[in-house]
This record gives C-alpha cells, sequence and structure tokens, in this order.
C-alpha cells in the first residue's frame, strides 16, 4: 500500500499499540474474513474512538462493504477528525521504524490558480533524481495541462500513478520534461543543523525536523551536543514542513530543549475517552538527559502544514520557556491516533487529545504566529536570506519582529503531503502519525 496517511502524532502505548477490543483476527484465517474486519473497526471504535460519546447507539456493520467504509461512516459524527484511517500495517511499521514509504518524494503547494510549486524534495527520492527541485512550478502531468486536471479529478489522482511524466519549469524560468516512477524513499528526519552567528558573540542553534520518526531520536543527542558545545541558549526549530510523527519522539526533543530548565515538570498530559480514562491518561514529565541544554527563548519556524507532534512539542513548551512561532499559524491537530492491528492491517483512531501545564491544548484552528514571515520557494530552507530565519534572528536580537507578509495561499501537497488547511476530505499522501 503506498500510501501513507497523515503524519500526525501516533502514540506507542504499550496498551494499546498490539491489541485490539475483543478478539483480533489473525492474518491467514477464517476470522480475517471481511465481517470480521469490519466488526474489529466497530468495536475499536466504540472503545477507543476519542469521540465514542457522539457515535450512534448502535451500526450494522452489512451495511457497509469494506471496513475503510464503515470506519469513514463513522468519523463522519466527528466534522473535526480527517485523521482516523487503516493503513497497511507493513507500511506503518516501516515509516516509523526506518523512515521509508514509497512514493515520488516530494511536496508541493498551489500559489495561485492552476499553480502548483514544490516546496521540498527529499534527497536521494525518485523525484530528487529526475531533477525536480524546491521552487519548480508543475506546468503539466502526463501531457495534461495543470487547468485541465484540476477541471476534472485533480492533481493527487494523477499521482496515484505508480509513473507520471512531469513537465516542469524552473525558478529560471527554463523548462524540462521528465518522467518518473515511484520506488521506496527514505527520509532524513533531520536533513540540516547548524550554528548560528547572530552577532554580538551570541550563537543560536538551528534545526530543520521533517517528521517525528524513530531515526532522529539518535540524531538529537549528536545536534544538542554542539549545541551545548557552542553555548546555544536559544534554538530555532524549523518544523515548516512538519505534519507529526511519534509522540516518544516528540518527548524525546522535550527532553533535550527542557530537561535542564524544566527537570521534573509536566510537558503534556494525554487524555482518552471517559470510558479509557482511569487507565490510559498519563503524564509525561521533562527529563534531563546528558546533552539537555539550558534553553531560554525557543523560535518555532511554521506554515499551516506544521501539525500534530509539532504542535505538541510547541504548546509542551510554552509554559516553561519563552515560545515564539514564525511564518504562519500552524495546522491545529492537537489529538492523536493509536494503534491497533488487525489482518495485516493497522486501525488508527483519534482516540486521545494533549494538553501542556497550563492546561491548554484547545489548539484546532491551529497555534497563530506571533511574526509573520513568507515560506520564499526561491530560498533554500533555512538559508541567512530565508524570511524566516531573517525574522528569527531579528526577533532573538531585538525583541521584535521584521514585518514580512505571508502570501495567501492554498497548501496541498504530494507524496509525503503537508497537512491541509480544511479538515475535510482524507488527506493524499501523508505521514502516518498518530498525532
Amino acid at each position: 500500500m503506498r500510501k501513507l496517511i497523515s503524519l500526525l502524532f501516533i502514540a506507542t502505548l504499550a496498551a494499546c499499540s498490539n491489541g485490539g477490543e475483543g478478539t483480533v483476527p489473525q492474518p491467514g484465517t477464517a476470522a480475517c474474513n471481511n465481517d470480521e474486519q469490519k466488526a474489529f473497526v466497530r468495536n475499536n471504535m466504540y472503545a477507543w474512538y476519542l469521540w465514542n460519546d457522539l457515535l450512534p447507539a448502535s451500526v450494522n456493520i452489512d451495511d457497509y462493504a469494506t471496513p475503510e467504509d464503515l470506519l469513514a461512516y463513522l468519523t463522519s459524527f466527528q466534522p473535526l477528525d480527517n485523521f482516523s484511517f487503516i493503513n497497511s500495517a507493513e507500511a506503518d511499521a516501516q515509516f516509523f521504524g526506518e523512515g521509508k514509504f514509497e512514493g515520488f518524494g516530494f511536496s508541493y503547494r498551489f500559489v495561485g490558480t492552476d499553480d502548483p510549486r514544490l516546496t521540498r524534495v527529499f534527497s536521494g527520492s525518485p523525484a530528487a533524481l529526475g531533477g525536480l527541485d524546491r521552487g519548480q512550478r508543475i506546468l503539466g502531468l502526463n501531457g495534461r495541462t495543470i487547468a485541465d486536471i484540476q477541471a476534472n479529478e485533480g492533481i493527487n489522482a494523477v499521482l496515484d500513478n505508480t509513473t507520471v511524466e512531469f513537465e516542469m519549469r524552473r525558478p529560471d524560468s527554463s523548462e524540462f520534461t521528465v518522467s518518473i516512477t515511484q520506488d521506496i524513499v527514505t527520509i532524513d528526519p533531520v536533513p540540516q543543523y547548524r550554528i548560528i552567528d547572530a552577532g554580538n558573540g551570541v550563537n543560536v542553534g538551528y534545526m530543520e525536523l521533517s517528521t517525528f520518526i524513530s531515526t532522529a531520536d539518535p540524531v538529537f543527542d549528536t545536534v544538542f551536543a554542539d549545541f551545548r558545545a557552542a553555548g546555544v541558549n536559544d534554538v530555532i526549530i524549523d518544523l515548516r514542513y512538519n505534519g507529526g510523527g511519534l509522540v516518544s519522539t516528540a518527548n524525546l526533543l522535550g527532553d533535550f530543549l527542557g530537561g535542564d530548565v524544566a527537570e521534573n515538570l509536566v510537558f503534556s498530559r494525554t487524555e482518552f475517552n471517559a470510558d479509557r480514562a482511569a487507565a490510559n491518561n498519563s503524564t509525561e514529565f521533562f527529563e534531563r538527559l546528558g546533552n539537555s541544554m539550558s534553553l531560554s527563548r525557543l523560535v518555532i519556524v511554521a506554515t499551516r502544514s506544521t501539525a500534530s507532534a509539532s504542535e505538541l512539542v510547541t504548546n509542551g513548551m510554552e509554559p516553561h520557556v519563552e515560545v515564539n512561532i514564525v511564518g504562519d499559524r500552524t495546522f491545529g491537530k492537537p489529538v492523536g491516533q493509536i494503534g491497533l492491528e488487525f489482518c495485516e492491517k493497522i486501525l488508527r483512531p483519534t482516540a486521545f487529545q494533549t494538553v501542556n501545564a497550563d492546561g491548554f491544548g484547545d489548539y484546532f484552528s491551529g497555534l497563530p504566529a506571533d511574526c509573520a514571515a513568507a515560506d520564499d520557494l526561491n530560498v533554500a530552507v533555512g538559508a541567512d536570506t530565508d524570511p524566516n530565519i531573517v525574522s528569527a534572528i531579528g526577533y532573538l536580537n531585538t525583541g521584535a519582529c521584521p514585518v514580512v507578509s505571508v502570501p495567501g495561499t492554498q497548501f496541498k501537497v504530494e507524496d509525503v503531503q503537508e497537512q491541509r488547511p480544511d479538515r475535510r476530505g482524507p488527506p493524499h499522501r501523508e505521514f502516518l502519525d498518530a498525532f
């Protein structure tokens, strides 16, 4: 299964990651027939769904052709939920354990009518090998114009094809056409980090984080060791395209950022539905690690694609250090999913909400930007001339935000697709995440 849906944050809770409510149908047995799969989805949605109080008193599984159809019906009772899904258990494990997925390896957004531009291209991906790069415009797909495609099935439907011919325009106006076939993409969770000389002998740590997956965990230790060695007290975390990931990785990042200044204080609280609260609600406390830093100020670079675990870290740090968001308002996903395996599939229902030490977690409309800044696709992410970096350093130096406009753009993406600002309709191909 090529699609890895909605990278929000995923909980790795022992109590619910390997088992379901009632009998779990096993692959290769008669118990994995379609009716048993639908029954599994129904039973676990009533048991674990965060909004199970909104579900109808009963549901007849015979009214639905597949487990996916049944899940779509059950989630329709909560307009906020565009996050619950069913996926291949193998693809799920591959993504979160190895940072791998099958696709082209790029994301995009519309900057105008019929004008999709690439926002990022993963290193070593089929897209990168085909010459695609940040800032390029997609002029056509499979010999058709974007206007024609958008007037009919839409770009995402075309990008579901295994092989696609891309007609592209570079920022210098030169054009090229290339045929690209989907393949396994391996995500580098930390594409870059560096020490920025902010002037007057002050060093600022900068790290771009693509997604919250387990392969990021060992990299954090290296990054923060270098930050400590450089005497860094202010950090910029670039989460502009980070749609979320594992709660465990978010908690670890919180420990590196806040373990020194907020040791044993509350980072976040995880809250389940009323039926599951007593056994499953939990509190995450900051833990001091060997390379936890003495953080003074934290700047988060965000866009409408910044979601889930990214927001968890931002919200969790807020009560303890000075936190400022540069760029744009975040997506707004204070809820997460658990994983329930059945028949070589995994059901990830939205099952919990997180709040910070102040009890705040109601940001379904996103966390607002403190300093507006444009995501200029003609500038490399994190470059000295990147408007977001200019704004972040300017704020850290002066305490004031440079005036930078944020263009009103429609966020859409392919492949490892970023979060969409409307929550209606399934994401095309975003990271799987349960928060």
